[in-house]
Formats: structure tokens, C-alpha cells, sequence
């Protein structure tokens, strides 16, 4: 089974029920059903073959959403893009990821106007069109309209048996090696960790989603719009997260469940005495992305009356492993237990396992862990032992099952959910003529979790804070860009070298 079939049997069973909304408009199971039909039926009619590899940039809308299911639906692998990139960005996954189409909106157009000499393998850009931007564009004679795509497409068309070991997105997450690994999840691990996560929180088809994270992000993805996609309930499609937004939705269309990353309830609960009532509908409420204090959790409960179940999940395990459970006692301060199908296990730098309430590598099994890295077999083989993912992450298992995450990935920083590599922010650092010696490192921020701070060493006087900043701020996503930069005369290191970014941290902390 894949989440292509499901959406069909789903149509099938709850033709006219409410698939998602949007803009304060309902679209049924059938229209959803019959949209993504036609559109893998038009990618097919304009050379798209099965197996092809397609780039999707689009922010919360239908486009998302039909793109996606209609792109499996055809046999081809999606490749989700933070439209955020910058050129430089888009160009290495483009060309490591085998693109050879791009779905998104003109407004993104001038990026790929950018790099498109540097795409050999490029044939079509996919448009939702907003605007006149793209008739002026000069990819005109590849580029083609997201609804003549459609119209082409017929109700009728014989689509490829697909596998479910076949792949079916490739996400790309940041490396400590300084460039981004194409995590390959199959058929079945999109199918198996939404369904899994979507019976395990209880998602009906009376529940109403609020889809209010990005759903290139595949928490999001699997969680907010998958998962009740395979259930028969409604996604309510938030183009952009605000508070204001979020409780005039819940207010009009009776809401039940949220998932957000713990910012998103920051901003929620700074609003919270004069919309105590707004979320009045929510039964559930879902943290993931980054661990949520303990402290935010509790007010955010006191204050609109509904349950946070934190969970935690990473790309390669498309993503779930563990949720707080809705039928037992929610710890506060733990991920919770195992999802459905899915097996954790905190063991030592030899792979055993260790005793209760002692600290060691997480690692996952299921049918939700990924084929591997895309064209990475070292990697792969690193990540992938035995079975079993190895997350990278520090954590312990109590009496009752809870896990508990202790750490980080070494020196990972989270950016109001989003992953941040010091490695990938200081390589771009590094390439400034007058750049020495760098090192970053996150210090906690109220806003966001975490910010990305830099050290630097200049070779000479002349690069000054707000020139870094701005070289920056050219060649990496906005959430990636330091916030600060500290010019030093020289890095703290041991003496074999090596950095030591514990003492910069600590050096932030005394000013």
C-alpha cells in the first residue's frame, strides 16, 4: 500500500466529505482524488517518466498537496525544497538529487533564472501561477502552467504498479560533512509511519488538522497532512503560520487537533489570555521538531485547557518513533513511547543495550526507517547497522517505557525546528577572502529556541560584523544566517587542535 492508493480508497469511501480547506474553501475527497489523477496523468503526457526525479518548492497550498500525491501517483520520486534556499543552495540539491522538473510558484521563478545554466538535466518548470511573473520570465520555453498540467491530464490514464519498496521522496537534511544528504524514503515508509502515526494519536475522519507548519518540513508532511489524509479527516491549510490565523481557523471550522514546534505554542501562549476560548475545540494538540520546556508545556495546557503530546522523529524515519501515548499518563519532558510498528532502543558505543535510566545512542527499527542516503553508500552504512537507524541522538528509557532525549546531535543547532549544521553555516563563512578561522555554535533564544552565533578570526583588518552578515545572508536560508557575529583574535582549541566550542558558549554566557 502507498499513500497514492489510500488517498483513492479514502475518495472512494468519503467521496463528498471535506479533503482540505483552503482560503475558507472546501474541496471534497472526490475533487482532491480526481485532481491528482489528472495532473500525474499530465506530467506523463509532457515526458515524465517513471522513476524521474521532480523538485517540489511550493508553500501550504492545494498546489502542495496535488503535486506531491500526483507526482507518486505516476511512479515519480519527490524531492521537497525549503523555498528558502538560496540559489547556491537549490543548485547542489537540484544536481545531486537527479531533477529533471521543478513544481512551484512564479514568484520563486527568478532563483531558478539564477542557476538554470547550471541544470543540464532540468527539462520543466512547473508553475502555479499567482501573477504576471512568469510571462516575462526567460525559462519561458520550459516552463509550463500547474493547470494546463492538470486540464491535459485524464480521469482514465494507466499508471505504473508501484512498489513499496520503490522510492518515493528523497529529503534532504543537512551533513556534518558541510553539504546535504538525500534521505530515500519508500512507498512504504510514508505510508506505514502515517497511517501508524495517525491511529496512534487517534485521528478520525471527524478530526479537522491544522496544517500550519511547512509541509516541505516532513513533520508536517507525514503528521499534519498525511496522516489524516489516510484517516478521512480534514487538513486545513495554513499558507503561513500566524497566532491570529491559527485561532480565527479553529474558531470557524472547529478545529481538533494542532501540530506545531515549540515557537509556534510560544507565540500562541503570548496571546493566550484574550483568545483563552479560541482553541476551545482542540482535543489534541502535537509538539515535535524540537523539545519543548517543560515549563511552556504546562502554561500552554493551563491556559487554553488541551493536551500536548510531544513526540520526536527524524527524516530518515519518515519521521515518527515515539509519541506521548493518549491512553496512558503523558510525562512532561519526555518523547513518549513507541509509535505503532516502530522499536526504540538506547544502547552503548557497541550497539548493546543499556540498562534502564542510563544514557546512549537512540536508535530506531520499522517500517518507517529509510532506504539510505542517495548516492551516499558510506554514509548509508554508517547510519544504517543491523537493521537499525542510529540517530545520533543522546537519550535513556525509564521503567515504563518513556524515552527521554538527554542531547543533540553533536553541536546541532535548532532554529525554531528547523536543523542547523555549524559545519554548513561555517563553510560559506570560510569562503570570505578575509575569513581566517570561524567556528558557530547555538546559544538559547527565547524567540526560537536557539540562535546561530559565529566566531571569527580575520586575516586582516577590513571585514567588519555586518559584512559578514550580509555574505551571509546572500548564501544561506534566512533561519541559517547567524545572528550575531563575534570577531576574536583567536579560537579556543585543545591540543590536538580541535575547537572547543564549549568555551565559546561559555564565553557567551559571561557577557
Amino acid at each position: 500500500m502507498n499513500i497514492s492508493d489510500q488517498l483513492s480508497i479514502t475518495a472512494r469511501d468519503f467521496a463528498a466529505k471535506t479533503a482540505y480547506i483552503f482560503q475558507d474553501q472546501e474541496t471534497t475527497y472526490q475533487q482532491l482524488d480526481g485532481a491528482v489523477t489528472r495532473f500525474a496523468s499530465g506530467l506523463r503526457k509532457i515526458g515524465l517518466q517513471e522513476g524521474d526525479h521532480v523538485a517540489l518548492m511550493l508553500g501550504n497550498s492545494p498546489h502542495f498537496v496535488i503535486g506531491m500525491y500526483g507526482a507518486l501517483r505516476s511512479g515519480l520520486t519527490v524531492i521537497p525544497i525549503n523555498p528558502l534556499y538560496t540559489p547556491d543552495e537549490l543548485t547542489y540539491i537540484l544536481m545531486n538529487g537527479d531533477v529533471k522538473a521543478v513544481i512551484t510558484m512564479d514568484l520563486f521563478i527568478e532563483k531558478f533564472e539564477k542557476i538554470d545554466a547550471y541544470l543540464p538535466m532540468m527539462e520543466h518548470y512547473i508553475v502555479a501561477e499567482t501573477s504576471d511573473v512568469a510571462r516575462k520570465s526567460a525559462l519561458q520555453n520550459k516552463m509550463i502552467a500547474f493547470t494546463d498540467v492538470v486540464e491535459t491530464g485524464s480521469l482514465q490514464e494507466q499508471f505504473p504498479i508501484i512498489d513499496d519498496d520503490d522510492v518515493a521522496v528523497i529529503l534532504y537534511t543537512s551533513g556534518t560533512t558541510g553539504n546535504p544528504k538525500g534521505a530515500m524514503l519508500t512507498h512504504r515508509n510514508l505510508y506505514s509511519n502515517a497511517k501508524d502515526s495517525a491511529d496512534y494519536l487517534g485521528i478520525q475522519t471527524s478530526d479537522k488538522v491544522i496544517a500550519a507548519l511547512p509541509m516541505f518540513h516532513v513533520f508536517c508532511l507525514t503528521v499534519s497532512l498525511n496522516a489524516p489524509l489516510m484517516n478521512g479527516g480534514t487538513v486545513i491549510i495554513v499558507p503561513k503560520f500566524s497566532p491570529a490565523e491559527v485561532f480565527r481557523l479553529a474558531i470557524k471550522w472547529q478545529a481538533t487537533v494542532f501540530a506545531g514546534v515549540p515557537t509556534m505554542y510560544n507565540y500562541l501562549l503570548q496571546a493566550g489570555e484574550l483568545h483563552k476560548e479560541d482553541l476551545r475545540s482542540l482535543r489534541l494538540c502535537i509538539s515535535g521538531g524540537a523539545s519543548m520546556p517543560v515549563a511552556l508545556l504546562q502554561q500552554f495546557e493551563a491556559t487554553f485547557d488541551c493536551i500536548v503530546s510531544e513526540g520526536f522523529g527524524l527524516s530518515e524515519a519518515s519521521p515518527v518513533t515515539c509519541f506521548n501515548p493518549l491512553d496512558k499518563p503523558r510525562k512532561p519532558g519526555s518523547i513518549g513511547q513507541n509509535i505503532v510498528n516502530v522499536e526504540n532502543k538506547v544502547v552503548d558505543e557497541f550497539g548493546e543495550e543499556v540498562e534502564v535510566g542510563q544514557v546512549g545512542e537512540l536508535i530506531v527499527r520499522g517500517p518507517n526507517v529509510m532506504k539510505g542516503y542517495y548516492k551516499m553508500p558510506e554514509e548509508t552504512e554508517h547510519a544504517l547497522r543491523d537493521g537499525w537507524l542510529y540517530t545520533g541522538d543522546m537519550a535513556r528509557m525509564d521503567e515504563e517505557g518513556y524515552f527521554y532525549i538527554v542531547d543533540r546531535k553533536k553541536d546541532m543547532i535548532l532554529v525554531g525546528g528547523y536543523n542547523v549544521y555549524p559545519r554548513e553555516v561555517e563553510e560559506v563563512l570560510y569562503r570570505h577572502p578575509n575569513v581566517t578561522e570561524v567556528a558557530v555554535i547555538g546559544v538559547p533564544d527565547p524567540n526560537v529556541g536557539e540562535a546561530v552565533q559565529a566566531f571569527v578570526v580575520l586575516k586582516e583588518d577590513g571585514a567588519f560584523e555586518e559584512e559578514l552578515l550580509a555574505y551571509s545572508r546572500e548564501r544561506l536560508a534566512k533561519y541559517k544566517v547567524p545572528s550575531s557575529i563575534h570577531l576574536i583574535d583567536e579560537l579556543p582549541k585543545n591540543t590536538t587542535g580541535k575547537i572547543l566550542r564549549r568555551n565559546l558558549r561559555e564565553k557567551i554566557v559571561q557577557s
